[in-house]
């Protein structure tokens, strides 16, 4: 049991599977919906131990909307490309670590010529506030969407990038804008999406990393679970050009997650499997070839077919 209980502690959604099953029918619904979004979101405070500082041109700022309760706050990084017509992207993280642990993955994307915004949500970070929640992450990544059309006001040029659990919280974003721009029969006001290292919903996630890591497979975690994050329920309502990217060697979330998201999207989209490619270095393992991904995103138009592939061996970042 104690060695059972180290490898859970190493990993969220295994640790969240345990607290539920302990803790889940003795104590109250308030109680254990804090509990599992503590568990969820693992925030490590203060600064990851690979960050190194910030280049010169990044400017960090916070953000403080009149909705915000008083001392509340999204601290964000704003790195803008060397080239003043450059596309920009909103990059939204998933849970434990703040910006300090995304700089390296932020640096890939700018050095792919790319303007980024980049948040903390709540409760993250520099970003004040109180323990986040499935509502609460989405409304800062509204919030986030707001400042960044500001920052870059050609709807051709925007595009939406998640990661992990931030995948999720894009693909709630794109779906709120879409359904905005369908009752106002506007255009779309985001031009692509990128997803890497997505999960079809929470419930899945839990149920997968419950069924590999404790001795019994018959845990009622998705009937408990109060923070939901149905990406597979949504992203048939995306109508932007996808791309969807999952490392092949991911030891959280399998690959097949992201290939059901795929299937259930709406043309135009790409699937981009990265051979090797774990949970956090799909972005530098693929490459050129990650790189052509994303310029054949903010390239493509309504309704161009790009099919699923495979990206062979490593390049350059």
């Amino acid at each position: 049991m104690p060695a059972l209980l180290s490898r859970l502690r190493r990993r969220w959604l295994s640790l969240l599977c345990l607290a539920l099953l302990i803790v889940g029918l003795p104590v109250s619904c308030s109680v254990l919906q804090h509990k599992e979004r503590e568990l969820l979101f693992r925030i490590e405070p203060g600064t990851a131990g690979w960050y190194r500082g910030l280049p010169n041109d990044v400017q960090e700022f916070d953000i403080k909307p009149a909705s915000f309760k008083a001392g509340q706050n999204l601290h964000a990084w704003w790195w803008p490309a060397a080239r003043r017509d450059a596309p920009s992207i909103l990059y939204l993280h998933g849970v434990r670590w703040n910006l300090t642990g995304q700089a390296f993955r932020i640096e890939q994307l700018r050095a792919m010529g790319y303007s980024v915004l980049a948040i903390d949500y709540r409760g993250f970070g520099q970003s004040k506030g109180d323990l986040p929640s499935e509502a609460s992450v989405y409304e800062d990544a509204r919030i986030a969407w707001e400042r960044f059309t500001q920052m870059q006001p050609d709807a051709s040029k925007r595009l939406i990038y998640g990661h992990s659990l931030g995948s999720a919280v894009a693909i709630d974003l794109v779906v709120d804008l879409a359904a905005e721009a369908k009752n106002h029969q506007a255009p779309m006001p985001v031009h692509g999406l990128v997803i890497e290292s997505a999960f079809t919903s929470l419930g899945d996630a839990v149920t997968e990393v419950a069924n590999n890591n404790l001795p019994v497979n018959w845990l009622p975690v998705r009937w408990l679970l109060s923070q939901k994050f149905d990406s597979i329920d949504k992203i048939a309502d995306i109508d932007v050009p996808l791309l969807v990217v999952h490392g092949l060697a991911d030891p959280f979330m399998p690959s097949r997650f992201s290939q059901q998201l795929f299937n259930a999207a709406n043309q135009p989209k790409r699937l981009l499997l990265i051979p090797g490619g774990t949970h956090n270095n799909s972005m530098s393992l693929g490459g050129n070839q990650y790189r052509q991904a994303i310029d054949n995103l903010i390239k493509a138009k309504p309704h161009q077919v790009a099919g699923p592939a495979v990206a062979q061996g490593s390049g350059d970042s």
